[in-house]
């Protein structure tokens, strides 16, 4: 299984501002972003992005499309809305909702009601590395993280992450409470941080960068 994290960032390092907005790619990084779903088998976010962005998580903008990937949703407890767009093309396109045992049988009906399926891995907390190791049994091998950012950290803190893939825009938004690309707990220390391999660099005539890095 290949594992890529997607995401694009400020200059300052947010993927939304304080108050969630979180439209930072040009129309030209989208088309490759688009291009890159294509490509993968599934797309997977975190429940807070679905609450805070109701994406679809679809292959549009211009991109040739070969197939649908499937939608993956980490949810602990079912908290995701049956009005999300998401779920309400559920019957439509593959979508997968990850949850920890501590989802309730009620959410689960409620979830699988609209044509999705829910995996539960883990006590209170899905399991992440063993979602992936049922998603790869199930066929899929190569996933595509869209964060945010404390699913970016739990990916990565496995040690599973072959690419990072990182638009960084040139803005700065500040903001104490804005969400950066990673969150999570973090290090305390420099030396304890995750490697990275820069591997290439492209530049789009607005002055967006796309940095690709191996892990």
């Amino acid at each position: 299984m290949k594992i890529v994290i997607n995401g694009a960032m400020t200059a300052d390092g947010k993927i939304a501002t304080k108050r969630g907005n979180s439209a930072i790619s040009s129309n030209v990084d989208l088309r490759r972003v688009h291009q890159l779903r294509n490509s993968a088998d599934a797309i997977m976010v975190g429940i807070s992005t679905v609450l805070a962005d109701d994406p679809q998580l679809t292959v549009r903008f211009g991109a040739t499309v070969s197939r649908s990937p499937t939608r993956v949703v980490v949810d602990s407890t079912g908290r995701i809305p049956s009005s999300s767009r998401l779920l309400k093309k559920a019957n439509e396109l593959n979508t997968i909702v990850a949850a920890s045992n501590r989802i309730s049988f009620a959410n689960i009906r409620r979830i699988e009601s609209t044509g999705a399926k829910v995996l539960v891995a883990g006590r209170n907390k899905v399991e992440l590395r063993k979602i992936f190791r049922i998603l790869e049994e199930m066929g899929y091998k190569r996933i595509l993280v869209e964060g945010g950012g404390e699913l970016n950290w739990s990916v990565l803190k496995l040690g599973i992450v072959d690419e990072l893939i990182i638009t960084m825009s040139p803005r700065i938004v500040g903001g104490r409470s804005a969400v950066t690309l990673v969150e999570g707990e973090g290090y305390d220390r420099i030396s304890e941080g995750i490697p990275l391999k820069l591997r290439d660099v492209r530049r789009n005539a607005n002055g967006e960068m796309i940095l690709f890095y191996e892990l």
